[in-house]
């Protein structure tokens, strides 16, 4: 086990080969919401969310010829795992971002996990006070328990899962290999 890894069992739900396919079904999601639009955005909330919007730009240009710029903007509030947890959302917004007009845009957020909903809501409240014209949310996994009015309109999996579990997404380059884990924490 690694150094500062949570202890417990851990399940492996999804691996690379399966993942492929489910970005494949989200980009073509994606497109639909995104084909025709004036200013088609992608948002990918850093960590985990920023290289899974880079897996969606590149299926939705090699597969389905859309050309979407693609930006990172960081949160601070992990709901899903309780040593991250931070007691208000910190949202630090990306330069080359926040200086885009969104009065035309389509934004669509990507996120790995949509758990209890209070950092999308976050990011929601933030791009409405920028003015974006329509805003979208892609998850690779939503945990189906959002405590807040918000849902994705995108989802890669539903995973109904038991409250005391953590759902893992490791994604490249954070970690090695794509895939969904289900982290049953130890009691001791």
């Amino acid at each position: 086990m690694n150094e500062g890894k949570p202890r417990g069992e851990r399940f492996c739900l999804y691996d690379t080969f399966a993942l492929q396919g489910v970005l494949d079904h989200m980009a073509a999601q994606a497109a639909t919401f995104l084909a025709g639009e004036a200013d088609p955005i992608l948002l990918g909330i850093l960590r985990r969310g920023m290289p899974l919007a880079e897996m969606l730009q590149e299926r939705l240009k090699s597969k389905h010829s859309l050309d979407v710029p693609c930006y990172g903007l960081r949160l601070k509030r992990y709901a899903d795992d309780l040593t991250l947890l931070h007691p208000e959302t910190e949202l630090t917004e990306n330069a080359e971002f926040s200086a885009r007009d969104l009065s035309r845009a389509t934004v669509l957020v990507v996120d790995d996990v949509l758990y209890e909903g209070h950092s999308l809501a976050r990011v929601l409240a933030y791009l409405s006070r920028r003015g974006a014209s329509a805003v979208r949310i892609a998850v690779l996994a939503d945990r189906c328990v959002a405590r807040l009015p918000i849902r994705a309109n995108i989802v890669g999996v539903k995973l109904q899962i038991a409250a005391g579990d953590v759902v893992e997404c490791h994604v490249p380059p954070y970690e090695e290999t794509l895939k969904i884990e289900l982290l049953r924490p130890s009691l001791a």
